[in-house]
């Protein structure tokens, strides 16, 4: 074996064989070594924790001790309960808080007209389209809104669109407070000298239809409407545009139920009157201009739900002689409130 081979095996040389021996049993022995001493093994003596130390270990432990109680039996856990039942008692729950009557947008021109010459609520501000190409009636709504001290935004097309809630808000929309809620003792009073005349909705959930109906109420004169306050859609941005202005004249009341309404208004002395296909007599051989009146009108499709056609003092059919075998909610009313209309204009 040559001299240069003999001097790299010598443990004092830099060869890799004996360092590397030594470096992993030097690492192992430093590992063994260290875990015994933490571990406090006998003859070690333990390093001194800082007060640092010695505040976060105590802030983990009381962590850990606070996880392990139990939520009713923690500090103050009674008297948070206890506020809990009580809020819960004293506010209804979300699902069944009442809703008011809506309005508070108003889109269209004769509906934005009507609401300002009304003065029935608060007209906050209304939006007119400065770039519309008929803008001569924009501009007299204007002129009428700032008349009465109500302050006008002239705002681009496209940001009116954004605004609104309907497809055709035909350059105009207000803002305003939310239409009055009349209540349905206030409904069977005489009005103005004359005999009531109601119109009740039965769960009516197409704005649309609501809202043709609601104008062809007050063209034939009715003076208050009842709707009910769940399951039925109520006055929105497309009820107001399509009954042009007659939301801000006619009373409506909102009622929990219609069948306990329609025994109220019995007993005031109201002839209700429901309208159904299936009805038993045609509508134009009752006499309904005699007495007080409530025409009762159901929901697409459905018709009149079981109880409240029970509960009608008569149910009445409108005659077709065409191959449709129905009307739509909103025609069907405007028939049968003009036949109110008529038979009373004839007295």
């Amino acid at each position: 074996m040559s001299p240069a081979r003999s001097s790299r095996r010598s443990p004092g040389s830099s060869g890799r064989g004996a360092p590397r021996s030594r470096s992993a049993s030097g690492s192992k022995d430093a590992s063994r070594g260290g875990a015994k001493s933490r571990s406090g093994a006998p003859g070690s003596k333990a390093k001194p924790r800082s007060a640092a130390a010695e505040k976060a270990i105590a802030a983990r432990a009381a962590e850990h001790a606070a996880k392990s109680v139990r939520k009713a039996d923690r500090p103050g856990a009674a008297k948070r309960a206890a506020t809990a039942r009580a809020g819960r008692a004293s506010a209804p729950r979300r699902q069944n808080a009442p809703r008011g009557l809506g309005g508070e947008q108003v889109e269209g021109r004769q509906a934005v007209r009507e609401l300002l010459l009304a003065g029935t609520r608060r007209v906050r501000e209304v939006w007119v389209a400065s770039d519309m190409d008929d803008s001569v009636v924009l501009d007299d709504i204007a002129e009428l809104a700032m008349s009465v001290g109500v302050p006008v935004r002239d705002v681009t097309k496209a940001k009116l669109l954004a605004e609104a809630r309907t497809e055709a808000p035909q350059g105009v929309l207000a803002k305003a407070a939310e239409l009055p809620e009349a209540e349905l003792e206030d409904l069977v009073t005489p009005h103005r000298g004359g005999k009531p005349f109601l119109l009740l909705v039965d769960g009516v959930t197409d704005p649309g239809n609501l809202g043709a109906l609601l104008r062809s109420a007050e063209c034939a004169g009715v003076t208050g409407v009842v709707l009910p306050r769940h399951r039925a859609v109520h006055v929105t941005p497309t009820v107001t545009k399509a009954a042009a202005g007659a939301v801000e004249y006619l009373p409506m009341a909102l009622v929990g139920g219609l069948p306990t309404a329609i025994r109220q208004l019995q007993q005031a002395g109201i002839w209700v009157v429901g309208l159904d296909a299936a009805g038993d007599q045609p509508l134009f051989d009752l006499r309904l201009a005699a007495d007080p009146v409530a025409l009762v009108l159901g929901a697409e499709g459905a018709g009149l739900s079981r109880l409240v056609r029970e509960r009608c003092d008569a149910v009445a059919n409108i005659p077709l002689k065409g191959r449709i075998d129905s009307l739509n909610v909103a025609a069907a009313g405007a028939l049968a409130c003009f036949e109110v209309a008529r038979g009373r204009l004839a007295r």
